[in-house]
């Protein structure tokens, strides 16, 4: 959710603080299982604090098969293991940013076209065991397809060959709301890239675990999860 107040206003969610621009933009987000109703606050210079109860809606999750993965990237061994943690910790890293920028307020676009192959919040079974939901939106078009940035941003990390992701980028568009790129057969860019919306920032591959090429795309809001789909509305057609 995107919010608008007068410059040198105070926001808080549920008590916490929110992060608001020098001219009042601020932005939250819930994750997949968020549920209940929560309390937006806002105090603008000069007034008193203005409450707004929010209710989260309930959804219903697809369960998506995938099978034919290799064994070891369902079931890592113990030194595949501490890769996973390495990489893990980089990515976090490279989500940690936290500045006034409103890179977001341009709006998003698809960053790549095709077939919508995954969506945000299905519970996997892979290789017919059951995992972690599914915390991205699936675009399944040929490697080599160009990927651009859905909105401008900065990049935090640009790295080709992760054990899980494969070819990943993080593009940072501000407040605490990131964009992640995975399974790239090529990285086009490099940390501390700034780029607009519509540049390239990588190719649509199949590296990391992955039985097809295709660009799995996820955003964070500070540690939640959310869902980038309802940012771009409708997939247009390919050329």
């Amino acid at each position: 959710m995107f919010g608008q107040a007068l410059p040198g206003s105070e926001v808080t969610l549920d008590g916490e603080a929110v992060m608001v621009s020098a001219d009042g933009q601020f932005v939250f987000g819930f994750g997949r299982d968020d549920a209940g109703t929560v309390t937006l606050q806002v105090l603008e210079p000069g007034t008193e604090t203005e409450s707004v109860e929010l209710t989260i809606a309930a959804r219903e999750y697809n369960i998506e098969r995938v099978d034919g993965l290799p064994p070891k990237t369902v079931t890592p061994d113990p030194e595949s293991l501490a890769r996973i943690r390495r990489e893990g910790a980089m990515v976090s890293s490279a989500r940690a940013r936290r500045d006034d920028r409103t890179d977001f307020a341009d709006g998003f676009t698809w960053p790549a076209t095709g077939r919508l192959s995954g969506f945000y919040g299905s519970q996997r079974v892979l290789n017919g065991e059951p995992r972690r939901p599914h915390f991205g939106v699936d675009v399944a078009a040929p490697t080599g397809t160009p990927v651009t940035a859905p909105a401008p941003g900065v990049v935090t990390l640009a790295e080709p060959d992760l054990y899980y992701s494969g070819g990943t980028v993080v593009l940072d568009h501000g407040m605490g709301l990131s964009s992640s790129f995975l399974h790239l057969s090529a990285v086009d860019v490099t940390v501390g890239q700034d780029v607009a919306q519509g540049d390239l920032i990588g190719k649509i591959g199949a590296t990391g675990r992955a039985t097809g090429p295709h660009l799995d795309w996820r955003m964070n809001w500070l540690d939640k999860r959310v869902d980038p789909q309802p940012l771009v509305g409708e997939m247009p057609a390919r050329d």
